[in-house]
């Protein structure tokens, strides 16, 4: 198979890859920082947090800020989106999250129908809970979360699916596809009936300042930084890197090239050929102004970012 022969060529792509000069936008804006100050307001009324991450990059974006909050109150950290990456070192994740004070971890898939690792949450809360001094909630029977994280990790698809699981109903929280979707910290939602659990849905807050462009890159990879502060050619040359690192190169045959590549530009040519993503422009010839047809390459680009985030390039670890 001419992908496996391919395979000997590894060793000519990037180890490194090269970011120039680039710096990735503070993506910090005023519903970011409001909704961190009505966080640490709505404190006092919480049991437990709830933090959710992305799966693929376990400790990569995980907001400093939040930890300032976890050392006063219990804390259970959400993986999400673990159809989309490669578990096969889960032990390491969970003994590395355990060297940094994480011991309470659950991996879920929120978008399924059925997830049976959410089933584990409620009972894994209470458990928390009652293990920790509740003080001005001691006599209180109902248990109040607030749930955490970065942009676009599954906040929203978390609490549906825990209503799916225990109350049987629908959805109750906006869901969507890029971050910044929940603006404000909610009103309680239900989410249990046995015992009763209402938690607070927040807004995805990103660090003031993301500590390294690495970092930066790894989070708008997952869509957690709109990608227009990045730019799509540059999120779509990290991708096609951390693939060619990890040696997943199911994007040959997806977009029907010759063999993996470590040249951006001709992979995005490839795919703008398979999908007819061209564009007309003008050129200025000898003879005059003519109009040309061109491959376009930004369409290609968010095709291949798409794919990705998706999971039709297969599971990845990042971290």
């Amino acid at each position: 198979m001419k992908l496996f022969q391919a395979l000997r060529d590894v060793s000519k792509f990037r180890t490194v890859f090269d970011f120039g000069e680039r710096e990735v936008a503070h993506w910090f804006p005023g519903h970011m920082a409001k909704g961190l100050k009505q966080m640490r307001a709505n404190l006092k009324n919480v049991d437990c947090i709830i933090e959710i991450h992305d799966a693929r990059i376990p400790f990569s974006g995980r907001n400093p800020t939040f930890q300032e909050t976890l050392d006063v109150r219990p804390h259970l950290l959400i993986l999400n989106k673990m159809d989309l990456a490669d578990l096969s070192k889960k032990e390491r994740i969970l003994k590395t999250l355990k060297k940094s004070g994480v011991k309470n971890v659950v991996f879920t898939d929120c978008l399924k129908q059925r997830d049976d690792n959410i089933k584990k949450v409620a009972p894994m809360v209470v458990e928390i809970i009652e293990s920790h001094p509740r003080f001005n909630r001691a006599e209180n029977t109902n248990y109040s979360l607030m749930v955490t994280g970065v942009p676009n990790v599954g906040k929203s698809s978390f609490i549906n699916s825990l209503r799916r699981t225990h109350l049987k109903k629908g959805r109750a929280s906006r869901v969507g596809g890029e971050p910044g979707i929940t603006r404000a910290v909610l009103t309680k939602i239900q989410v249990c009936e046995r015992p009763i659990i209402h938690l607070f849905d927040t807004p995805g807050v990103l660090p003031p300042k993301i500590e390294s462009v690495e970092t930066g890159m790894k989070l708008a990879l997952c869509g957690t930084i709109l990608d227009h502060l990045v730019g799509e050619d540059i999120i779509a040359d990290y991708l096609l890197y951390s693939l060619n690192r990890l040696e997943k190169f199911s994007y040959v045959e997806k977009y029907d090239l010759q063999e993996p590549s470590d040249d951006i530009h001709s992979v995005l040519k490839r795919i703008a050929i398979k999908l007819r993503k061209t564009q007309r422009v003008k050129a200025i010839t000898g003879v005059g102004n003519i109009t040309i047809t061109v491959p376009n390459y930004t369409a290609a680009a968010y095709d291949f970012i798409r794919a990705f985030r998706k999971g039709e390039l297969g599971q990845v670890m990042l971290d």
